[in-house]
């Protein structure tokens, strides 16, 4: 076969390099906007993005899930820009083609289950997207060669297109699975409670800057079927082999880095409460305790490793599956909704979600063991509480959503919990409330760049201390 070259630019926002020209094989050259063929291999494609909503070396560390036993800087919050390219150009460019193109093989399931499941896997990315920076490309990204240089959204009309492509999803499922799905092997029951459940905490972000609207979509989200039990949890499944391995596992086996010590604040809050949870979260130290290290230390400590509990060998094997999207997670939404009045019940309906959320995250951490779950609800720390309801959610949800960074992050940033003291000795730096806009976008994207940093909701410069929509001081 004849290979003929051209050279192109396309857009980060549609498929590939914006900021330089390469050569392309006409064979793989394809219009984006144009497929000649869409399936249910573009969901599959766009799924092995998943993990890394979690497995992040950053995210882990603003909610002080970890701390680092070596080069500490992530702790101390040193890098201010991250680049968001890779997850327009890479999982959202895929399902934007299946949703422009929808003339898919009749043997890969109907046709408008593939297109729900696009839309639910888009505004899941949209939203990982938007909480870490704020305003960013929506409404005329993916867009190609049509527009290169695409206008920066306001969050709220993003929250408000996340909350359209998640209802047109609901509304369009029928009967019928499809294939080339890695997460639910097709099963389109579970994708539609996923999407929902999706909605659902979507609008509990919304809980201090538009509390009407996000109760009436969070009521919508809970009328339309959200998740029941931890068979409905969205967990990325890693292979036991390398090129399906987890990151965790790399880091700690293939790489040989114990670089990763469960933080001193969560040892500290789980281990006087005799959480079963931490078994799991962390190994003993040499001596045969569950010890904590100490987080953002200064980059000159030495730190002797066997002192400390390192990431729990459970979670860093090579088939261990990441949680993303949780049963218990929509148990303490409820919970919470409950005791703000946003669901009717009160505190009592408060405390049954609140204590079916501590179960289920313990059956989900614990495979289903829960002969520690008396012993820890014994604790007067952990019992339901009326007078101070929201913070023992906030903790307890924090728990749940371990090695979760960025989600963490976010419930911290929206809620104040857990209590969490920025990096000792690292002149007097706060923890970050939004990550800094890709440093690239300065001069490929300059106009819309420089206005979305003018309209940062809250002010400030485009780094880590300015805050996004929701996130209101």
């Amino acid at each position: 076969m004849k290979h003929i070259y051209k050279v192109v630019c396309i857009s980060l926002f549609g498929a590939a390099l914006m900021s330089s020209c390469n050569k392309f094989d006409d064979s793989i050259n394809i219009d984006p906007n144009s497929p000649t063929k869409a399936g249910t291999q573009l969901i599959g494609n766009a799924e092995l993005f998943l993990a890394n909503m979690s497995s992040s070396p950053y995210g882990v560390h603003y909610p002080q899930y970890l701390s680092n036993t070596s080069f500490t800087d992530n702790t101390r919050y040193v890098t201010t820009n991250f680049n968001f390219y890779s997850l327009y150009y890479e999982p959202l460019q895929n399902l934007q083609d299946l949703i422009n193109n929808p003339q898919l093989n009749a043997n890969e399931g109907p046709i408008v289950n593939q297109i729900a499941v696009a839309k639910i896997l888009k505004a899941y990315f949209f939203w990982h997207i938007t909480d870490r920076w704020g305003d960013v490309p929506f409404t005329q990204a993916l867009m190609g060669r049509a527009n290169l240089t695409p206008a920066y959204d306001k969050q709220s009309i993003i929250y408000d297109g996340m909350f359209k492509l998640l209802d047109e999803a609901n509304a369009a499922f029928v009967p019928g699975n499809i294939k080339n799905d890695i997460v639910y092997g097709g099963d389109v029951t579970r994708w539609k409670k996923l999407g929902n459940t999706i909605h659902l905490l979507m609008a509990l972000r919304l809980s201090k800057v538009d509390a009407a609207k996000g109760k009436a979509e969070f009521l919508k989200a809970q009328a339309n079927g959200i998740m029941t039990a931890n068979t409905d949890n969205l967990a990325y499944p890693h292979l036991a082999n390398k090129d399906n391995e987890n990151y965790w596992y790399n880091s700690f086996t293939q790489l040989g880095r114990n670089w990763f010590a469960v933080s001193k604040p969560i040892v500290d809050y789980m281990k006087p409460l005799d959480d079963p949870r931490l078994p799991v979260y962390a190994n003993k130290n040499g001596a045969g305790n569950y010890v904590g290290l100490d987080y953002g230390l200064p980059g000159s400590v030495t730190v002797v490793i066997n002192n400390f509990s390192l990431l729990g060998d459970a979670i860093r094997q090579q088939n261990s599956p990441v949680y993303l999207v949780t049963y218990a997670q929509a148990l303490f939404a409820l919970a919470e909704a409950a005791k703000i009045t946003w669901i009717a019940g009160g505190d009592a309906v408060a405390k049954t979600n609140y204590d079916r959320a501590i179960e289920y995250s313990i059956r989900q951490w614990n495979k289903d063991d829960i002969s520690g779950l008396p012993l820890l609800m014994s604790h007067p720390e952990v019992q339901y509480d009326p007078v101070d309801a929201l913070k023992k959610i906030g903790y307890q949800r924090w728990v749940h959503l371990f090695m979760h960074g960025y989600e963490g992050w976010a419930e911290w940033r929206r809620t104040g919990f857990p209590l969490l003291s920025p990096a000792p000795n690292n002149n007097n730096t706060p923890i970050p409330r939004r990550e800094g806009y890709p440093t690239q976008e300065r001069a490929n994207n300059t106009v819309n760049y420089n206005a979305a940093v003018a309209a940062l909701p809250y002010g400030g410069a485009d780094d880590l201390n300015a805050r996004v929509w929701w996130d209101k001081p």
